[in-house]
C-alpha cells in the first residue's frame, strides 16, 4: 500500500505506474481516492475546530456559573449540545471516508522500481543470468512420479481417498530426501547469518490482508470455519506478521529469519499437464527466508536474497537461471522480483521453484512496522525469498541426478542428510 500523501501529491505518478501493470481499470480509483481524502481531511479540520470551541465554551459555563449567571450558562450549554451533534456525526463522516480510502488504497500498485521491465504477463518475463550447464542426457527422463513409483516413493491413490486431489504420500527414500533437503536447506541458511524459526502456521485475518493483495488471498487461502484463522500459504506470512504493530530501533535491523513450514495453497485454476504430480498442489514444506530492514538497504538484501537461491541449488548439481518478472507479472504489493528457475532435462526447458520479491514499504505500512531512527519514525522495508520447496524441487533434482539405470546420484552436500548414502537403488 502506498503513501497517501504521496499518491496526493502525485496522482500522475499513480496513474502511470497503473497503466505500467496494465490494469487500467483502476485508474478512476486514484481520483476517486483524491476526493474522499479531502472530505475525510475537512471533516477532520471541522471537527478539530469544534473541540477546540468546546474546550473554550466549557470553561465559559464554568466562568458564568461562578458568576450567577445561570441563564446565560444554559444559553452557551444548549450551544455545546448542538455542537455536541454535530461532533458525532463528523465523527461517523471520517470514519467512513477513512474506511472507504482504506478499501480502495489497499487495491492501488505498489510503485515498481525503474528497472522492472514493463510486460503484460509472465511470458514477457526476462531472463537475467544461467547458472550451470543445461545437459540433456542420450537416455529417456521419465515424469517425475514415475521416477518415484520405481523407489516405491509415491502413493497419488491412497493421498486421492483420504483428501482428494492434489495431496501425495511420499514414502521411502523418496520421503527422506525430501527431509534431507529440508534439514541442508535449514543449515545452509543458518550459515548465511539467518536465525532459525518456527512460525505458528495459522495468521488472523489483519495479517493476511497486511501481507498480502485481495487477489491472491481469494485465490490462495484456506479459511479455518468458524475462527478468524488462515492457513499459512507461505511462512513469510507468518514470519512478516511477527513484527505487526512494533516500533524497532535502527540499531534493531536488519532481522534475518528462516523458516521452515507447511503450506497450504487453493491453487485455483485450470493446470496444464506438466502440473500433474507433486508440481501444483494443495499441501507442500518450503524453507522461507525474510529480511526486515532500513529503506536504503533493500536493494542490496534483494540481491543477496536470490544469490542465496542460486547458491543453494548449484551445491545440489542443479543448472538454474533467473528471471527478472515484468511489471504486469508482480503482485501488486511488490516493487521488484525475480523467479529462480530449475533446468528440467526431461521438457528440456527451466520451470520455477522459488521467488524473490522486495516489498518496499507497503506491508510495513500495513501491519505499522515501523522504525524509530536517528530522523524521526519511518517504515520499514520488506523482503522475502524461497530457498527450497519441496516436493516440487523433488522433480528437478530427480531429473538432474538421474543415471541410465534409474539410480540417483546424491550430491556430496546432501550426503551427511542421508546417512553418507552416495547414490540412491530403485526398488523397480
Amino acid at each position: 500500500m502506498i503513501d497517501i500523501k504521496f499518491l496526493r501529491e502525485n496522482p500522475d505518478i499513480v496513474k502511470e505506474n497503473i497503466r505500467k501493470k496494465f490494469q487500467d481499470s483502476k485508474l478512476p480509483l486514484v481520483d476517486e481516492v483524491i476526493e474522499l481524502d479531502a472530505k475525510a481531511r475537512a471533516a477532520q479540520q471541522e471537527a478539530d475546530g469544534l473541540r477546540a470551541d468546546r474546550k473554550q465554551l466549557s470553561k465559559k459555563i464554568g466562568a458564568l456559573m461562578g458568576q450567577g449567571k445561570k441563564d446565560e450558562a444554559e444559553e452557551v450549554k444548549a450551544q455545546v449540545n448542538a455542537q455536541a451533534e454535530r461532533l458525532a456525526q463528523l465523527e461517523k463522516d471520517e470514519t467512513e471516508l477513512q474506511e472507504a480510502i482504506l478499501k480502495i488504497m489497499m487495491t492501488i500498485p505498489n510503485i515498481i522500481d525503474e528497472s522492472v521491465p514493463i510486460g503484460k504477463d509472465d511470458s514477457e518475463n526476462v531472463e537475467v543470468q544461467r547458472y550451470g550447464e543445461p545437459v540433456v542426457p542420450d537416455f529417456e527422463i521419465p515424469y517425475h512420479t514415475d521416477i518415484m513409483k520405481r523407489f516405491n516413493g509415491i502413493d497419488l491413490d491412497s493421498a486421492g481417498k483420504v483428501a482428494g486431489n492434489g495431496f501425495y504420500y511420499l514414502m521411502g527414500d523418496i520421503a527422506r530426501l525430501h527431509s534431507a533437503v529440508t534439514a541442508y536447506a535449514r543449515d545452509f541458511m543458518i550459515d548465511r547469518g539467518f536465525t532459525y524459526c518456527i512460525p505458528p502456521y495459522m495468521i488472523r485475518s489483519n495479517v493476511v490482508t497486511g501481507v498480502m493483495s485481495f487477489a491472491e488471498m481469494d485465490s490462495m487461502m484456506y479459511k479455518i470455519e468458524g475462527e478468524d484463522l488462515f492457513l499459512i500459504g507461505t511462512s513469510e506470512h507468518s514470519m512478516i506478521g511477527k513484527f505487526i504493530d512494533t516500533i524497532l530501533k535502527d540499531e534493531d535491523l536488519p532481522q534475518t529469519l528462516t523458516s521452515f513450514s507447511p503450506c497450504f495453497r487453493k491453487e485455483k485454476g485450470a493446470h496444464g499437464i506438466e502440473e500433474r504430480g507433486v508440481y501444483r498442489i494443495h499441501q507442500f514444506e518450503k524453507q522461507e527466508m525474510i529480511v526486515v530492514c532500513q529503506p536504503e538497504d533493500s536493494k542490496m538484501w534483494f540481491d543477496k536474497l536470490w544469490q542465496n537461491t542460486v547458491d543453494f541449488f548449484r551445491t545440489l548439481d542443479i543448472p538454474i537461471r533467473t528471471l527478472e518478472c515484468c511489471s504486469g507479472d508482480l503482485a501488486d504489493l511488490k516493487v521488484k522480483s525475480v523467479d529462480v528457475e530449475a533446468w528440467s532435462p526431461r521438457q528440456k526447458k527451466y520451470f520455477e521453484v522459488g521467488s524473490c520479491s522486495n516489498l518496499g514499504d507497503a506491508q510495513a505500512r500495513r501491519l505499522k512496522i515501523r522504525v524509530h531512527g536517528k530522523n524521526g519514525k519511518y517504515f520499514a522495508h520488506t523482503l522475502n525469498n524461497t530457498c527450497v520447496a519441496p516436493p516440487r524441487m523433488l522433480i528437478a533434482f530427480l531429473e538432474n541426478n538421474l543415471n541410465a539405470d534409474g539410480s540417483v546420484n546424491i550430491p556430496k552436500a546432501l550426503q551427511p542428510y542421508m546417512g553418507g548414502k552416495t547414490i540412491l537403488t530403485p526398488a523397480n
